[in-house]
This record gives structure tokens, C-alpha cells and sequence, in this order.
């Protein structure tokens, strides 16, 4: 039986409000060594921004890094899964929209987030993609 998402997802992600200029997001994804932060006010999620965005929408265009926020760069239409949806559930929309991570909702509530990283680790431990997933950081 394939597992739920609440049971491979990371809860508790790393979140900052709308307002939160784009050097600060910058800064905790390199002290957090994430790819991602969601945005969120309170538990209720308003967007993504990874640090593709960041390189992409903020500083390809020379965007100032104190005066730019989260909410100026960030993805707002987001495609999300439910905590108990199964693993398989959760790859269909990756692939159907080529991502990478999807936030989890409980209702309208923010509860976490999975990652394609994670989704191959349940599936697949010997894949490659598996593999690196469930390996440590080198640093």
C-alpha cells in the first residue's frame, strides 16, 4: 500500500510573510540549505519562492535585493496536494506540470511540503533520483 503524503512529507516548512525583502529569503535558504521557502501568512499560503525564481525573476532583472519581496518574485498559482493524499496522487500533478515540490494543504491550512526528492525515496529507494534523495548533504 502506497504511503500518505502526511507520512513522508516535511511538516513544519520554512515560511516567510509576503513582505519579506528577497535578500532575507536568500539569506534562510542558505542557512536552512533549502531550494524553496513558501509563502505564507499565518497557517494560510500565498506562494513559492526557490531560488530559481530568485536568480531568474530577481536578478536577471537587476531588481533591488533590500527593496524586492518575496511576494514580487514568488509563484501565486500553485498546485498543491492534501496530507492524505497517497504518494502516487502527488507525482501525477509533478509531472503533469513539471515541479518539483508541491505545498501541502489541510483544507486552506498550510501543513507542510513534499518534494520530488521525497516521492522518489517512497517509490523508488534504488532509483538514482532515490538515491541522491536519501542521502546527507555533503556540505
Amino acid at each position: 500500500m502506497a504511503q500518505r503524503i502526511n507520512e513522508i512529507m516535511t511538516a513544519d516548512p520554512t515560511t516567510v510573510t509576503p513582505q519579506t525583502p528577497i535578500v532575507e529569503v536568500a539569506r534562510l535558504m542558505r542557512e536552512e540549505d533549502i531550494g524553496e521557502v513558501l509563502i505564507a501568512e499565518g497557517d494560510h499560503l500565498r506562494g513559492l519562492v526557490t531560488d530559481r525564481d530568485l536568480a531568474v525573476r530577481a536578478m536577471a532583472d537587476a531588481h533591488g535585493v533590500e527593496t524586492t519581496t518575496a511576494q514580487d518574485v514568488g509563484s501565486t498559482d500553485l498546485v498543491t496536494c492534501s496530507p492524505h493524499d497517497e504518494a502516487p496522487e502527488a507525482v501525477r500533478p509533478m509531472r503533469e506540470h513539471a515541479l518539483r515540490r508541491l505545498p501541502v494543504l489541510d483544507g486552506d491550512v498550510l501543513v507542510g511540503v513534499v518534494s520530488l526528492g521525497d516521492l522518489a525515496v517512497e517509490q523508488d529507494c534504488g532509483s538514482a533520483l532515490g538515491d541522491i534523495g536519501a542521502t546527507e548533504p555533503n556540505r
